[in-house]
């Protein structure tokens, strides 16, 4: 069976996050975009909570195979926070600037090597017949003491990879896409779908 022939609906509207899904899973799915998409409040106490909620969500709109993911920052130093709140860490209208001001500001008196995090995604898969798999992807780092880089979006400025000595947003499009949390979340999904 062709991998052309799978219709996915990606439970966000995170144009950012769509792309990025995009190319981690190729030219072999077709991603349904919603023109309406309903409000889901992310209220879970974990990633896989809020990542199956969304799912579930969008599922049962459209009765299709259905992903949806939900992604967090771990930072060791902050008890693992900020966590499930990542995306609105410095305030409910924030921005990926926002968050990453008050990330530093809050490390500003930790060193380096005591500025260990982690990023996590989890990845809900619901076909339609209703069954539910979840797969994770995490990735190992440390917060920079400053942004640097252009490239990618929300908390990846500051989170530096040391294997590769750069920050998410020194990378190339696709060298995060071979490494990043997301990348390996998504390509586990990738092989249950096959």
């Amino acid at each position: 069976m062709s991998l052309k022939k799978y219709k996915i609906a990606l439970a966000t509207q995170n144009k950012d996050k769509i792309k990025e899904i995009e190319k981690i899973l190729d030219e072999g799915f077709e991603i349904i975009k919603l023109k309406k998409f309903p409000k889901i409040v992310e209220n879970g106490k974990t990633l896989e909570e809020n990542a199956i909620k969304k799912a579930k969500t969008i599922n049962k709109l459209t009765k299709m195979l259905t992903l949806a993911d939900d992604s967090g920052l771990e930072v060791k130093a902050l008890g693992g926070r900020p966590g499930v709140y990542s995306a609105r860490f410095a305030g409910k209208r924030c921005n990926y600037s926002d968050n990453n001001k008050k990330l530093l500001k809050l490390l500003s008196n930790v060193p380096c090597k005591k500025r260990k995090a982690k990023f996590r995604t989890v990845v809900a898969i619901i076909f339609p017949s209703g069954k539910l798999k979840t797969v994770e992807g995490v990735v190992s780092g440390y917060i920079a003491t400053q942004p640097k880089g252009s490239s990618g979006f929300g908390y990846d400025p500051v989170f530096y990879y040391p294997k590769l000595k750069k920050t998410f947003a020194q990378l190339t499009t696709a060298q995060k896409n071979r490494i990043s949390h997301r990348a390996i979340a998504f390509k586990k999904a990738k092989k249950i779908l096959r």
